[in-house]
């Protein structure tokens, strides 16, 4: 991996990859959901929808034929705190990914009708997400964590801020948020000599500077939430505190949510699908923030079956809190996770967001060796450490369904038993 930076100030990280033939190109924002307002809740996902809906040269259509026409690939996503544009292409199409990407992000129009569209595409999006349950939960769950803290915000957004939004309110937050200092290129593939000098001519003038935003890092509030809705199924997802991006303890993280829920030979997927046939999708998984983490475990499962799941799940979670892991997990999950990382990391696109987020979040990189010897450096101790963090406040509880009772239940009964362990 090698890293420069433009004349400007603009930071590029790069990793050749001479073997292949394809190129992955990223332009990443350290701006999200998270740097929003109540009042302008959306906009960093509004903001990413609009920059494809056409420039001073190209319409939304020219956009979008252009890289079919070359075989590419071009979208962009938002978080909690970044958005990225990016696309992959042929190596020898890359100057043209960087003329349309850089286009995108410094000249779209921001049209006024354009933006009237756009609203109802992303009221459609937000009306997908909330008839889609296994989705609306893991929302709600961050709001049963956060409270009214920022990271508890969707980053949809919400249907009557955005209807307010104008083309201004975009390209002032743009003006505020899509800083040099908040910007990171990101390039890995087949890269050539020529592209230190295709960057300086497409950002070499960019020159919006400002100062990164200062982040209050959240409490978490272990509440309860649910969302009464008419579905075949009952979502749960329960939550405790995690690790933050970049923390030393983060692979010890990794390796207890491999074993309570990461993949089909953990505790969850085996004692509630395998063994009993409770769920048909059932897993947990640990997200990261500058300065927090959340670790939540998901079921899908009847109504009539949701109290022996809630059941098991919190004896799971005991279990977890008074035992910690095995020796065997433990070194089972080391390899696992070795495995999953190497093999995470063989595509062009993985790469560019590997690197590009560490740069942005972190502004640092580890090599791949570095971070095997890292997981294989995980001792019990540095397991129980996580415990002791995860287990230090009471379970946050959200539900998406037909009846709150069981998991009103579940709260009264047993948060404090997990608490004091």
């Amino acid at each position: 991996m090698e890293k420069i930076v433009l004349s400007n100030g603009l930071r590029v990280v790069m990793e050749k990859i001479p073997t292949g033939r394809s190129v992955s190109f990223g332009i990443w924002v350290r701006t999200g959901s998270r740097n929003e307002r109540l009042e302008n809740n959306g906009i960093s996902h509004f903001v990413e929808h609009m920059l494809f809906k056409g420039t001073d040269r190209f319409s939304a259509k020219d956009i979008a034929e252009q890289f079919d026409a070359i075989g590419g690939n071009v979208n962009a996503f938002t978080s909690k705190e970044y958005t990225c544009y990016y696309a992959k292409v042929l190596d020898e199409h890359l100057p043209i990914a960087i003329d349309m990407l850089s286009d995108m992000f410094f000249r779209s129009q921001m049209d006024a009708e354009e933006l009237k569209k756009e609203k109802n595409v992303i009221l459609e999006e937000i009306a997908m997400c909330e008839d889609t349950p296994d989705d609306l939960v893991h929302d709600l769950m961050c709001a049963a964590a956060y409270g009214d803290h920022p990271l508890a915000y969707t980053i949809l957004g919400l249907k009557e801020r955005l209807m307010d939004m104008t083309p201004d309110d975009l390209r002032a937050y743009m003006k505020d948020q899509y800083t040099i200092e908040n910007t990171v290129i990101s390039v890995a593939g087949n890269i050539n000599d020529g592209l230190i000098e295709l960057l300086e001519k497409h950002f070499g003038t960019f020159d919006n500077h400002g100062s990164s935003a200062s982040l209050t890092p959240p409490d978490f509030h272990g509440d309860l939430r649910f969302h009464r809705k008419k579905t075949e199924q009952n979502h749960i997802c329960l939550s405790l505190p995690g690790v933050r991006t970049g923390d030393p303890l983060q692979y010890a993280m990794v390796l207890i949510n491999n074993a309570v829920g990461g993949g089909m030979s953990s505790r969850m997927f085996q004692e509630i699908r395998e063994k009993r046939g409770l769920a048909y999708s059932v897993f947990s998984y640990h997200s990261s923030q500058a300065d927090s983490g959340l670790f939540t475990v998901y079921a899908g499962t009847a109504p009539k079956q949701t109290k022996d799941v809630m059941e098991l799940t919190k004896e799971m979670m005991q279990e977890l809190a008074e035992k910690g892991l095995s020796e065997d997990e433990l070194r089972k999950g080391k390899e696992q996770l070795k495995g999953s990382l190497i093999l995470s990391l063989e595509s062009t696109s993985s790469r560019m967001n590997r690197i590009g987020k560490n740069e942005l979040m972190l502004g640092r990189h580890h090599s791949l060796d570095d971070m095997i010897a890292k997981i294989g450096e995980v001792t019990m101790e540095d397991i129980n450490m996580v415990l002791n963090l995860m287990f230090a406040e009471p379970l946050a509880i959200a539900m998406v369904g037909s009846s709150d009772k069981v998991m009103n239940k579940v709260r009264r009964d047993d948060l404090v038993l997990l608490r004091s362990n």
